[in-house]
């Protein structure tokens, strides 16, 4: 094991600088050689937070009991057909990767047989290597078509249940690559799984089922008007992510708890009964139909999951056999601390990898990518084949092991099934090639050979067969195939547990263990140092076992196995999320954030709109500027009367007087001291600088511009121009009385369907659009730099008012960095505004401002101001 690759992470404990720096020196990777990637601005946010502008109050006022019941009707329907469709998908994907993996496996083994008399392996050899490349090759053409269907696709589903929208994710082309993606990549013999697609895979169908419409398919449309909002579509993506777990592993429990774990900020319980429902129906869907094609019993449901570990249970005849006993707990803490350190090294050259390929291959033409994959392949293919024919030892058949302890059916299958599944490649009659018998299998027979083989397998093979498939499945992961690791990991780790095993009883004697108790432990130690899970992969494992007397055993073992990796790095999908440079928001922040408020980390340069704004304005700001949301504000608190007429904001008569006209940059003076709304302290040296004892006679030229200016509080701003950048300081500080935001989806859609009125008329006559008018272009809204100009009138205004949201969550500016994290994180939410005593806003806080990196930045900064 090459600890010298490990990194130490000094977040895992309270060291001080130096000690780390002495640790990341010691273990050879230094903060300059991590080469750390911050997260990105340019990934959207999805709002999970309802706006309660005045379309969505006249739905409010419409409904009633019955429709409500009607409504939730439609989604309890919904959440069964996304389980259904999931389990079919399973289905689909299963049958022909058993079928293509059936017929290689059966033309080769011939071959081999043919061959072994004859001498003529290399044809062996090729007959396989045109199998493998053929489907290797069809797998990287898929990813080619939609390149977010490469990988497992769970970094990418945890960071859209966390609340980040990234493209493409939940598309349906995205699917069909996936599917068809995972069906070649696995039966072309790469070390990788189908279990981790199927969590990608429910998660599409559970985004894109309750909407009806797909771009891949713009004619067809249906009238369906239900679920047109980012708080729908992410429950249903919680929904069809967990139905993926449940169909993979057929745990429905283990694929709620996954949901809840791995992502998904917002949960009540409403939302956990429908996703366990919808875990439910996936599972028995695809139960029902796997046993019925395989066993000819329809109706039976005799295989819950893609991947079934089988019964495990002792011979009857032997008294002195126990699965597991309170003296293998200790062996099992220790295989935690040996799956955390593999988990930990795996990971960290996954992570060299990944860098190495951001670098030098993705840049490159798309064809390059195709190679990699492919020289991925044939390096597999040759390895599997060589190690089957040269590394193998030819092990003897028996029906019970040295100890006396019996092979274990399965469920719906027999001991005779597992053992019908042994090659005998250059072996004689009554023995077997315990190499072949691993390579040469799907990796679920491997695994169940593992847990349920009658004879043993040898120490050097066991070291053999976890040496390869570690190194090549770690190369494998993260290629331009669609690829899961689950089943690799479980794998490797079954060997590693194994040949523990095998160790304990040749070595110290200890006959009563239970192999495959062992291994199983292995499996479970391994795979939680790889990707650091706990509560739902512990449910996971014991719903594959169905043996609930293994959950404390697993449970400590992955408990230990997660602490042991988290001293040197994190899991496998996070490590792949911060290398997408995706803002992904932890559980809770380090007791430090504390030190630092709202007022240290919002954003003070804000991007504003008026109640009321010419056409000419929006459309700057829109094509100026990349913000989502604005928030709507007036000036001038001595006129606010002016701007309240029957809770409707106007400003069609506003009276600018000469009196209440303040030197902007002395009023910004006096409200940073007395409200600490502005801690900066060059804001109030620039304040200073511009004070002014008395009202100048050039106030008159100001009063004049403002009058002329009061349906178009923005500069004349030309498009390729920033507001930002023509605003003066005191312009850019001004106090604005805060009453709502705005989205930039709302913007664009009122601009596009003509919502304004003319500076001669009242905004009464603006036109009113319907919250299903607003939701129609639902998740697609039209971007302003498609709209065409010629077709908008500069000098017409927008009433926003109706359509902002008057009352998001705020915080004060002296609110703690946790106490909005946990705001901003519990609740979905995508903008939080942030005013002061006086109801004026002073900055907004996004989900960038509570990133792990840039709250440690601002940390760092507090400390060089003390």
């Amino acid at each position: 094991m090459s600890l010298f690759c490990l990194t130490y992470n000094p977040g895992a404990l309270a060291s001080s600088s130096l000690f780390a720096a002495v640790e990341q020196t010691i273990l050879g990777e230094t903060q300059e050689e991590d080469d750390e990637i911050l997260p990105r601005k340019d990934y959207e946010s999805l709002d999970y937070d309802r706006c309660i502008n005045d379309p969505y109050l006249e739905v409010l006022e419409s409904m009633d009991n019955k429709k409500g019941r009607r409504y939730e009707a439609v989604k309890w329907v919904m959440v069964f057909a996304i389980g259904v469709c999931t389990g079919l998908v399973g289905l689909f994907v299963d049958f022909f990767v058993r079928l293509f993996s059936q017929l290689k496996f059966h033309v080769v083994q011939t071959s081999v047989e043919e061959c072994s008399e004859k001498g003529c392996l290399a044809v062996s050899l090729l007959e396989l290597l045109g199998f493998n490349l053929t489907f290797i090759f069809l797998a990287s053409l898929l990813v080619l078509i939609e390149p977010v269907a490469a990988g497992s696709g769970i970094p990418e589903i945890k960071c859209y249940l966390n609340g980040v929208k990234v493209p493409g994710i939940v598309r349906l082309r995205t699917l069909v690559c996936k599917a068809l993606g995972v069906l070649f990549s696995v039966a072309g013999g790469l070390f990788v799984g189908k279990e981790g697609p199927m969590i990608h895979s429910g998660a599409i169908v559970g985004a894109g089922l309750p909407q009806f419409q797909s771009i891949s398919f713009r004619k067809i449309q249906f009238n369906f008007p239900y679920f047109r909002s980012d708080r729908d579509k992410r429950d249903f993506v919680s929904a069809g992510a967990a139905a993926g777990v449940a169909a993979a592993f057929g745990a429905p429990i283990g694929g709620t708890l996954f949901s809840l774990e791995e992502g998904s900020s917002f949960w009540n319980q409403g939302l956990t009964w429908k996703v366990l429902f919808c875990s439910m129906a996936a599972t028995f869907t695809l139960n029902f139909f796997r046993s019925g094609i395989q066993f000819g019993s329809w109706g039976s449901f005799q295989l819950p999951g893609l991947l079934n570990f089988g019964e495990f249970k002792c011979s009857d005849s032997d008294k002195k056999c126990h699965l597991w006993t309170a003296m293998d707990l200790g062996f099992f803490i220790m295989m935690g601390i040996v799956g955390g350190l593999l988990g930990a090294t795996f990971n960290c050259l996954n992570k060299r990898l990944a860098k190495y390929r951001m670098r030098n291959v993705h840049p490159k033409p798309k064809l390059v990518r195709v190679l990699e994959s492919l020289l991925v392949c044939l390096t597999t293919t040759v390895v599997v084949f060589v190690a089957s024919m040269i590394l193998g030892e030819c092990r003897q058949m028996s029906s019970t092991n040295p100890s006396g302890n019996s092979t274990l059916s399965l469920q719906g299958s027999s001991s005779e099934d597992v053992n019908s599944s042994i090659k005998t490649f250059f072996c004689p009659n009554e023995t077997y090639n315990d190499m072949a018998t691993l390579f040469f299998n799907p990796q679920e027979s491997a695994i169940l050979q593992l847990f349920h083989q009658d004879g043993t397998f040898s120490p050097i093979t066991l070291s053999l067969f976890f040496l390869l498939y570690f190194l090549l499945s770690c190369w494998t992961y993260g290629s331009s195939v669609p690829s899961g690791l689950f089943v690799p990991s479980l794998l490797c780790g079954a060997a590693f547990g194994r040949l523990v095993a095998n160790l304990l009883k040749s070595y110290i004697g200890l006959d009563h263990i239970y192999s495959g108790t062992f291994a199983l432990i292995g499996a479970a130690a391994f795979l939680g140092g790889v990707v650091r899970m706990t509560i739902s992969l512990t449910v996971i494992l014991i719903e594959s076992t169905n043996e609930i007397t293994y959950g404390l055993p697993i449970m400590i073992t992955l408990m230990v196995a997660k602490w042991t990796g988290d001293f040197f790095n994190k899991g496998i999908y996070d490590i792949h999320v911060t290398l997408r440079g995706v803002p992904l928001l932890e559980w809770e922040t380090e007791v430090e954030m504390d030190k630092l408020r709202a007022s240290d980390i919002m954003e003070p340069n804000l991007t504003y709109v008026y109640p009321h704004t010419r056409i000419q304005s929006l459309v700057s700001i829109l094509r100026t500027t990349v913000h989502h949301a604005f928030p709507v504000v007036t000036e001038n608190r001595g006129n606010e009367k002016e701007f309240m007429k029957g809770n409707q904001l106007i400003s069609n008569n506003i009276r600018f007087k000469k009196s209440s006209i303040l030197t902007r940059a002395g009023e910004q003076r006096k409200r940073s001291q007395s409200m600490k709304s502005y801690p900066s302290s060059e804001l109030r040296n620039m304040c200073d600088e511009h004070v002014a004892p008395e009202e100048p006679p050039e106030k008159e030229d100001l009063l004049q511009q403002m009058l002329e200016r009061r349906y178009a509080p923005y500069p004349n701003l030309y498009p390729d121009q920033s507001p930002s950048e023509e605003w003066t300081m005191e312009e850019r500080f001004r106090p604005l009385t805060f009453h709502g935001l705005i989205l930039r989806s709302q913007l664009v859609t009122l601009l596009v369907r003509g919502v304004c009125y003319s500076e001669s008329q009242s905004s009464t006559s603006q036109p009113r659009l319907s919250y299903a008018e607003m939701a129609e272009d639902y998740p697609r809204y039209p971007d302003i730099h498609d709209v065409d100009l010629t077709l908008l009138t500069p000098r017409m205004i927008v009433d926003v008012t109706p359509y902002m949201n008057p009352s998001p969550f705020t915080v004060s500016p002296n609110t703690h960095a946790s106490q909005v994290f946990n705001l901003f994180r519990t609740m979905g939410l995508r903008h939080l505004p942030v005013v002061n005593a006086v109801g004026e806003i002073v900055g907004i806080i996004t989900r960038h401002n509570l990133t792990h990196e840039f709250l440690q930045a601002r940390l760092r900064q507090h400390y060089q101001t003390i």
